[in-house]
């Protein structure tokens, strides 16, 4: 239970270590802290760079602003990110012809290789973290996480 009443009159207490919402955050940032560390080790990465070679290496040529929606990144942490991988000739801009505030990102050659190099590490490091649990925590996870994002509306 994530809170509990004081029976001495003290106001109610936000048990944090069982409130759901703190949990979640606190699972997502240990798988992710251990992922980035294949990504960090294998090509110096930090987590947002990793996310945006991840979502133009899966989407193509995306915005700042899709791919800031895409992988719920801070614009702050997109544009950094893109500057980084710029830097490293692993991404280009191509302003858009309509709209010259907008500019369209695409992988290089390089970032593409970076990309494809790491889609097999990242499903091995998934099927390696689901391979510890059994096939019934497997679904259940699957099924908790499918009902609270349609229960958030975010389907």
């Amino acid at each position: 239970m994530a809170t509990r009443r004081e029976t001495s009159g003290e106001p109610e207490i936000l048990e944090l270590e069982s409130f759901l919402p703190y949990r979640l955050y606190r699972l997502a940032d240990a798988v992710s802290r251990e992922f980035s560390g294949i990504y960090k080790d294998r090509h110096g990465l930090t987590r947002p760079e990793w996310r945006t070679l991840a979502g133009l290496g899966q989407y193509g040529t995306m915005t700042a602003s899709a791919l800031g929606e895409q992988s719920a990144m801070h614009k702050t942490k997109v544009s950094r990110a893109v500057a980084e991988l710029e830097r490293r000739r692993w991404l280009t801009r191509a302003p858009d012809r309509k709209d010259r505030r907008i500019e369209h990102l695409t992988l290089t050659g390089a970032g593409l290789a970076a990309y494809r190099e790491m889609v097999p590490l990242a499903k091995a490091f998934e099927r390696e973290l689901l391979a510890k649990l059994s096939a019934g925590e497997r679904t259940a996870i699957t099924n908790g996480l499918v009902a609270l994002k349609k229960a958030l509306g975010k389907d």
